[in-house]
């Protein structure tokens, strides 16, 4: 486990459901432990993998508890984002008293903001609640990107201390230019610093597995990873090797887990990770509404997957 912040890997946990459709709490405290005991440094609760689409804001602030309680010391990041600023604030604050030690806020969907409409509603939510905050940037779910000159301000906010980038490269590298300008001035990071690297504004996080090892060539730190519910030793080891220079192991790795951290991505997020639990003896329920249980031939598909990547 790193002492660095959120560490290089964060798991986006799925939410597990019993039988009849509740939230099966215990089986979450499971989860976690079991993802904690795998390698994972950071959970990150109640996501897009987590189904917070159907979640209550009761049962997400449960999740939060009962899972804080479990893992301790473990960093717990909840996702509190929304399209509503003002709720996306009530909530937050609600999700830090639960015990959550940071944020994941997305960007906000459906009514796509402009790119200042994104800057006061990140600096609302910063300046309301004191904890550190992930902006989650994920244009093909949410419809708005946000854009590099907005991260590069918005890295400028002491307590947003982490990107989660669910893009292409590009972007990764406009940002990392930004960022490296010289010229570039931001507030001391005081309180924060510890979830950030010497030196760095904001840390930058892949939000797509199979884009890991490409994304740390250009900057970023680590990943908020789904492929770890059930890779996640290779995915750590994968970036520990890149870090310590060892690039050629890295490669190695990252050749190895691409099929699977695609594969699981087949189908709508998170089908085929709950799929892929089940086949590794760890069942952990279905899916609500709208979404649906994979289907026979995506199951024999996923598992060949795994067989061939060795996390079966």
């Amino acid at each position: 486990m790193s002492s660095h912040g959120f560490g290089r890997l964060l798991t986006a946990m799925v939410t597990p459901f019993k039988d009849n459709g509740e939230v099966d709490y215990r089986r979450a405290r499971e989860l976690a432990r079991r993802l904690v005991d795998n390698a994972t440094e950071t959970l990150v609760v109640c996501g897009t993998t987590g189904e917070s689409p159907t979640l209550t804001a009761e049962e997400k602030l449960r999740l939060f508890s009962e899972i804080k309680e479990e893992v301790g010391s473990v960093p717990v990041v909840a996702g509190s984002g929304s399209n509503n600023t003002a709720a996306t604030i009530e909530f937050s604050k609600q999700a830090k008293e639960r015990g959550a030690d940071g944020l994941l806020v997305v960007a906000p969907y459906y009514n796509k903001p402009p790119q200042s409409g994104l800057l006061e509603h990140y600096r609302a939510v910063a300046e309301a609640v004191d904890l550190p905050i992930i902006v989650y940037n994920i244009p093909g779910r949410t419809g708005i990107e946000i854009k590099p000159d907005t991260l590069a301000q918005l890295a400028k906010i002491p307590n947003i201390v982490a990107v989660k980038e669910a893009v292409s490269l590009e972007p990764i590298c406009s940002l990392e230019v930004l960022l490296s300008d010289p010229n570039y001035e931001y507030q001391p990071l005081g309180k924060y610093e510890r979830w950030v690297r010497p030196g760095r504004p904001v840390e930058l996080y892949s939000g797509e597995d199979n884009l890991t090892l490409p994304m740390m060539s250009v900057g970023v730190y680590g990943v908020v990873s789904v492929a770890a519910h059930v890779a996640g030793p290779q995915m750590s080891a994968m970036m520990r090797a890149y870090a310590e220079g060892r690039v050629k192991e890295a490669k190695a790795l990252h050749t190895k887990l691409y099929p699977l951290c695609t594969g699981l991505f087949a189908t709508t997020n998170p089908i085929l990770p709950k799929a892929a639990l089940a086949l590794q003896g760890f069942p952990v329920g279905g899916l609500r509404r709208p979404l649906v249980e994979a289907t026979p031939e995506q199951i024999a598909t996923l598992k060949a997957i795994m067989e061939r990547a060795g996390v079966l």
